[in-house]
């Protein structure tokens, strides 16, 4: 489940996305170089499909057991975000692509939001989604909405079954996890799921964080959302999901933010900002290039380790028991950030330096004496049955 805004202007287009998936489900930044001379077939998440004479390079993020991604970005300045959606039409159990391989296919494939609406498109059309889309929730499957933009255009692409359904965006647009072309939506959406997975509340404000977006500054505000109050508010059965920045906690739905990712396109050149943590409240966005890879760490595994994503975790999983504990942190949070956001910011020193202080605010809320949770029991009852509360 995620969250999608994007702003289109003369000669500037604006994309933010909120990852939104199982708590427990670490993500992974990556770096994939340019390629040319394949031959034979690339193995999906499920399945193998015929490879392609040559690939783009990209950066992508990615739940760390699947092929295909979240969300990235092309060396040519295509950039595409995939949300999960709810339709009438029965989602295969036998092995397809997911609808973050397409992403991830049509990233190496295109060179434009067009021809990225194309790939997808025809290889929807020939292989189907379908298989196990849920890391835990091993029975989780769904059909992908996308939304697709390089410096010039950017399209709403929605898919149920081989059914799909292509909208231009002009101006402010934002996308969750419910059908959102109109015509489309009436004919193929599920309204029950839908209404579950609270996505209208969340479109209302991602919607009007678009329309009054005008810098990457403004997208890491919007992505940081929780809605009408500071800190998460929760229900009894979806947790803290009706704003964009989503914490786990409920009975029927357990998501969180796992990952969040910003690109500003103008120019001729695409200024990059991804998280590669969870709970945007509490992270750095930091710089990234395609054309650099950087060292960030060892990747996350499936279980606690000393990668990034997982001491974030660590951090927000103690911090999250009682959110005014967040205080101590934000303001060397913002003041790093503003550097980040900076046009002259070294991609490399930022993401050392958030490491630092990351293992730092660490060590010191686990030194601080325990304070109550205030979370409602419901929420509090959910971490403590999780593997790694």
């Amino acid at each position: 489940m995620c969250d999608i805004i994007v702003r289109v202007d003369p000669g500037r287009v604006l994309f933010a996305k909120n990852s939104d998936r199982e708590p427990d489900e670490p993500q992974v930044l990556e770096w994939h170089p340019r390629r040319s001379g394949l031959a034979g077939e690339v193995r999906c998440t499920h399945i193998s499909v015929p490879q392609v004479d040559r690939t783009h390079a990209l950066v992508l993020s990615r739940p760390v057991w699947m092929w295909g991604g979240e969300m990235g970005i092309n060396e040519h300045g295509v950039v595409i975000g995939n949300e999960a959606v709810f339709t009438k039409n029965t989602v295969p159990r036998d092995a397809r692509l997911t609808g973050m391989d397409l992403l991830r296919l049509a990233l190496e494939r295109a060179v434009s939001a067009r021809e990225a609406v194309e790939v997808i498109t025809s290889l929807n059309a020939r292989y189907g989604q379908g298989g196990r889309c849920g890391y835990e929730q091993r029975y989780l499957r769904y059909f992908s909405s996308f939304m697709i933009a390089d410096p010039v255009e950017a399209f709403v692409l929605e898919t149920s079954g081989s059914d799909t359904a292509l909208e231009p965006v002009h101006g402010a647009r934002s996308i969750s996890n419910g059908l959102s072309i109109a015509d489309f939506a009436a004919s193929h959406g599920d309204k029950l799921r839908t209404a579950v997975s609270g996505c209208r509340h969340r479109r209302r404000r991602t919607t009007a964080s678009a329309t009054r977006v005008t810098s990457a500054a403004d997208l890491v505000q919007a992505l940081r959302d929780h809605g009408d109050s500071r800190w998460p508010v929760y229900d009894w059965y979806r947790g803290a999901m009706c704003a964009p920045c989503m914490h786990a906690g409920g009975i029927l739905v357990g998501s969180q933010t796992t990952a969040s990712l910003i690109v500003e396109l103008a120019d001729g050149a695409a200024r990059c900002w991804a998280t590669a943590t969870s709970t945007p409240c509490l992270s750095v966005f930091k710089p990234f290039t395609i054309a650099a890879p950087l060292d960030i760490g060892p990747t996350p595994g499936l279980e606690p380790d000393t990668s990034l994503w997982w001491t974030h975790e660590r951090l927000v999983r103690r911090v999250m028991r009682n959110p005014e504990r967040l205080a101590a942190f934000l303001d060397e949070r913002d003041r790093l950030e503003a550097r980040a956001l900076a046009a002259d910011a070294e991609p490399q020193a930022i993401w050392n330096e958030a490491r630092t202080a990351t293992l730092r605010w660490l060590t010191e809320a686990e030194s601080r004496s325990a304070s109550p949770d205030t979370r409602p029991w419901i929420v509090r009852r959910y971490w403590a049955r999780q593997r790694h509360p």
